[in-house]
């Protein structure tokens, strides 16, 4: 395999993880020396390749472990009513603009917003599969454009511009 296809592949597998995803692989690679539009592309494939099965199962995954004994169980437990809570809050607040609450979430790239924990929001409050995929799509693009620009230099200067 070249260099070059083996940081696509790293690219790829980045954006696939947790807490990392496009967010982190969309500057590694253009810190790789990665053309920019490549690896955005790479990147949105690598972040929503998990989304459907997040989507489909990890309600049911979660539900399982909180039947597991002691600390475990425990522990699941919490995180499941936490993320439940958290998700009736949010649809509460957002009426039936549920969706575009999920897009907004995963839109923006802070530190525990993302495809991984979007999906687990929607699949906590039982919102419809397709409407769910398509709004992980669009924050994913709007966040991965974001970054792009980010790592392209593009929000520096802007703040430049927007300071003089």
């Amino acid at each position: 395999m070249g260099a070059t296809l083996r940081k696509y592949v790293w690219v790829f597998i980045i954006s696939m993880v947790p807490v990392v995803e496009l967010r982190g692989a969309v500057p590694i690679g253009v810190g790789m020396g990665l053309p920019l539009l490549p690896t955005y592309i790479v990147s949105v494939l690598g972040n929503m390749l998990p989304v459907p099965i997040i989507l489909l199962f990890a309600k049911r995954i979660l539900l399982w472990c909180t039947g597991w004994p002691g600390v475990l169980g425990r522990m699941f437990g919490w995180i499941y009513n936490k993320g439940l809570r958290a998700g009736e809050t949010l649809q509460k607040k957002s009426g039936k603009g549920i969706y575009w609450a999920l897009f907004l979430f995963v839109a923006i790239p802070v530190p525990g917003t993302g495809a991984w924990t979007g999906c687990l929001a929607s699949t906590l409050l039982d919102l419809k599969f397709w409407p769910s995929v398509l709004a992980v799509l669009c924050g994913v693009l709007t966040a991965g454009l974001i970054m792009g620009m980010a790592a392209a230099g593009l929000l520096g200067a802007l703040g430049m511009v927007l300071g003089a």
